[in-house]
């Protein structure tokens, strides 16, 4: 029989902060459904920095039909001749809906500038346009909330791990993970040049140090239940733990906010 890990229970202070922020969820997206507005959360990351076990404690207890989640493959032959943001467009949100993306158009300043999927000017290009793109979606109505989830080396190689380890976590090996590590260097600089060049005030990065899934969940979850003014919203939520979650500056770069 193959071995895995044992998954460790949450604690019960845990179990009971998620249970609040999920009801506060709930609840904002009964505001957004009623006030018919727009909101788009993107979830960017090195691999196995948990952007799947965030997005599963996000929707659990949301109506399906009004929220969404967006993990798009690899382009097909036809996508790749149309404008880049394209195939993105057609998944942003209509009025009443929460979308959530699993990655996103910035695979080009990642991925595909890391590993050579994209040409030199293609990469530039994208980093001209993305925050033109933005600023157009802000101006028709749809509130962006970017989070980029980081993790140290050492913790990525166990994640990476345990998921050829445990047989429930299959689904999430693919050939990037093996070259993850490799490319640890290209990434972080590809990652620190995305945050400098594409951070604004329509849509501003939010890093999150997520060496602790737990706390990286509960921090997410407790960062955009703040940002969007809902009905009935709980006044009495504690403070962000800036430790765990902050807007992107230069300091992020040097405090430790984001692993080297």
């Amino acid at each position: 029989m193959a071995k895995h890990p044992k998954r460790e229970k949450p604690s019960e202070k845990y179990a009971l902060t998620l249970h609040d922020l999920q009801v506060e969820l709930v609840k904002l997206q009964r505001h957004v459904i009623s006030r018919g507005e727009k909101v788009l959360i993107i979830l960017e990351g090195r691999d196995g920095a948990g952007k799947d076990g965030t997005i599963k404690r996000i929707i659990e207890h949301l109506s399906p039909r009004d929220i969404r989640v967006v993990a798009l493959p690899k382009p097909s032959d036809r996508e790749a001749t149309q404008w880049y943001f394209q195939r993105y467009v057609a998944h942003l949100p209509a009025a009443g809906e929460i979308v959530i993306f699993n990655r996103s158009w910035y695979n080009r300043a990642g991925v595909e500038h890391v590993m050579g999927f994209c040409s030199k000017e293609e990469y530039d290009e994208f980093l001209r346009n993305v925050p033109v793109f933005e600023h157009m979606l802000a101006e028709a109505g749809i509130k962006l909330l970017k989070y980029y989830l980081d993790i140290n080396r050492k913790e990525q190689k166990l994640r990476l791990e345990d998921r050829h380890e445990d047989p429930l976590k299959q689904w999430k090996i693919s050939p990037i993970d093996e070259k993850a590590l490799k490319h640890w260097d290209d990434y972080t600089k590809a990652r620190d040049v995305m945050l400098r060049l594409t951070d604004s005030a329509d849509a501003p990065w939010m890093v999150v140090v997520a060496n602790d899934k737990k706390a990286a969940r509960l921090a997410i979850i407790h960062d955009l239940i703040s940002r969007i003014d809902y009905k009935d919203g709980k006044a009495e939520l504690p403070p962000h733990d800036h430790r765990i979650i902050a807007r992107f500056d230069e300091t992020c770069l040097t405090n430790g906010m984001l692993a080297k």
